[in-house]
């Protein structure tokens, strides 16, 4: 049964419900619970996925089971799996190459070459994501997986595209960098995805990888982060998916060895409860809750002061709990979240998928 969007739950408050409703509002709560404790990655769409939780080398029971996956969610089932698995003369895969860059590279230019790195590792489709993701875990821990995804140079998802993307831009420190999550409605289904927000010299972008190409990279050239999203949510819409929630993070530091954790879901809007030009709102005062946190120098540092000093304030990378509870109610979506501690989800299946 599709979960409900928006206030199902909400509208239940005070009357008990019965029948449909009450069921309709246990999945909404249900779904929210999801999302709370970052289960949405196993399943999304109505089509489950599985996370390779043992590390590389894959073991057998998780090579197995990929493959039993893959029979069940390709369109030629069983046929496509023995075909690659019996096969002898596979061709090789090429291996890319991590880009490097001379100090005079433009920036514009350097996440062009990150991007195409990315792309190149290819989306990986085959239902098991090879690279756990714990979004509690410090930064320092999440670039030593990054660092591992460069050396395997398999296949990723967009959540493994997003860490890629900040360490692959970590030396780029006159660059903002900040996740950008997606919530959508189509057939019945809910799905979801992320990218790296991107800012530098005002205009923002995104990096990140997704089966469209519209929903991936976008090129420093917004000149607000609002532009930014519309511009999403439009792509969705060329998709013939509804945009039902985006989640916004603070800047992530560029200090690989940082024991931070990444704020995932510093503003929650959700489009059900907000009017277009309060979603509109919403989206610049996160920007400006972004200026005002690293002008406070609690944000990545600065290149001038990262010239000067090699060892940071130990304050820096901290989040104000003063701001951000101040800023709770007076959201009109009514959803402020403090950082997460779980994982996000990516989208699988043989439909209309993004």
């Amino acid at each position: 049964m599709p979960m409900p969007g928006g206030g199902g739950a909400a509208a239940a408050g005070r009357h008990p419900p019965s029948g449909e409703a009450a069921a309709a509002a246990a999945a909404a709560r249900d779904e929210e619970q999801q999302e709370e404790e970052g289960e949405e990655d196993l399943r999304d769409g109505g089509v489950p996925f599985f996370v390779n939780r043992g590390g590389l080398p894959v073991d057998e029971p998780t090579w197995e089971r990929m493959w039993r996956h893959v029979g069940r969610i390709h369109p030629e089932g069983e046929r496509v799996a023995q075909r690659i698995r019996g096969a002898a003369d596979l061709p090789k895969i090429p291996i890319p190459s991590v880009p490097a860059f001379q100090p005079s590279t433009p920036i514009p230019e350097r996440l062009e070459a990150v991007q195409r790195y990315i792309r190149e590792l290819q989306y990986n489709h085959t239902g098991t994501q090879f690279f756990e993701i714990k979004k509690s875990r410090p930064l320092t821990g999440l670039m030593d997986l990054a660092k591992e995804m460069t050396k395997e140079a398999l296949p990723i998802k967009c959540l493994e595209a997003v860490i890629l993307g900040i360490y692959l831009t970590n030396n780029m420190t006159t660059l903002d960098r900040f996740p950008i999550s997606f919530k959508t409605h189509f057939s019945g289904n809910y799905f979801r995805h992320i990218v790296l927000g991107v800012n530098f010299g005002g205009r923002y972008g995104a990096l990140g990888i997704s089966r469209r190409e519209e929903l991936m990279y976008k090129a420093p050239v917004f000149r607000t982060l609002s532009e930014l999203i519309f511009d999403f949510e439009e792509a969705y819409r060329r998709c013939w998916h509804t945009l039902k929630k985006v989640k916004l993070g603070h800047c992530v530091s560029h200090d690989p060895h940082s024991v931070e954790q990444i704020e995932w879901k510093h503003s929650i809007l959700d489009l059900d409860k907000l009017t277009r030009e309060d979603f509109r709102k919403e989206l610049e005062r996160h920007a400006r809750d972004m200026r005002l946190k690293i002008g406070k120098g609690t944000g990545p540092p600065s290149p001038t002061k990262d010239r000067k000093k090699d060892v940071s304030s130990p304050q820096r990378g901290q989040a104000s709990p003063h701001r951000r509870n101040s800023r709770g109610d007076r959201r009109p979506s009514g959803e402020k979240k403090p950082a997460d501690s779980k994982a996000m989800p990516d989208l699988n299946g043989y439909q209309i998928r993004v």
